[in-house]
């Protein structure tokens, strides 16, 4: 069940909200930790998640148990993952759908609530047009937090994730009506 943003309870590190980003892969599955501070936002971590080539059912148990210790070292508040889009691949958009299914499994476990947005918005939020590149979402993510160097791809993506959560999060927040609604293809 998921938990509307007003009924989170605030995070108690003084206001503070600590958002898990996930940009999912059955292979490769990116990560990033913001928190959130007002209108500042810190990179508290973000790596990857690799699991390889084999069978599909050991990479998505690796999958759920290499989140698990990120859940469980981190602590996160809220978490929001990219949606699926549609690939030329069905294959590939399968087993996709069954590593985000783990994933968003591995976070309801420990009751924390999911958030879904498209690759598009996700890009708009960070990068301020929805067909950037991943090295213009690499460069922006690097530019907003702050940091020393850009993140692998995959991890860059999960944080891109997290502030696009974290910037929807904050618009709500200041004009209430807006609540459940999501963005707007354009």
């Amino acid at each position: 069940m998921q938990r509307r943003l007003s009924e989170i309870p605030a995070s108690s590190r003084e206001g503070a909200v600590r958002i898990l980003g996930i940009d999912p892969g059955s292979r490769i599955t990116g990560y990033g930790i913001v928190e959130l501070m007002g209108q500042k936002a810190v990179c508290i971590a973000n790596g990857c998640l690799r699991v390889g080539d084999g069978e599909l059912a050991q990479r998505l148990k690796n999958i759920f148990n290499g989140l698990q210790e990120v859940i469980t070292e981190y602590q996160p508040d809220e978490m929001a993952i990219e949606s699926v889009f549609v690939h030329r691949n069905v294959d590939s958009a399968l087993k996709l759908g069954q590593a985000r299914g783990v994933l968003i499994s591995a976070v309801a476990i420990n009751s924390i609530s999911v958030d879904e947005y498209s690759p598009m918005q996700i890009k708009k939020a960070v990068v301020g047009k929805g067909n950037a590149s991943k090295e213009q979402v690499q460069h922006m993510v690097r530019a907003i937090l702050s940091l020393s160097r850009a993140p692998a791809e995959d991890a860059a993506d999960a944080l891109a994730v997290a502030l696009c959560h974290g910037y929807h999060r904050q618009t709500v927040q200041r004009v209430p009506e807006l609540e459940g609604m999501r963005f707007r293809r354009r």
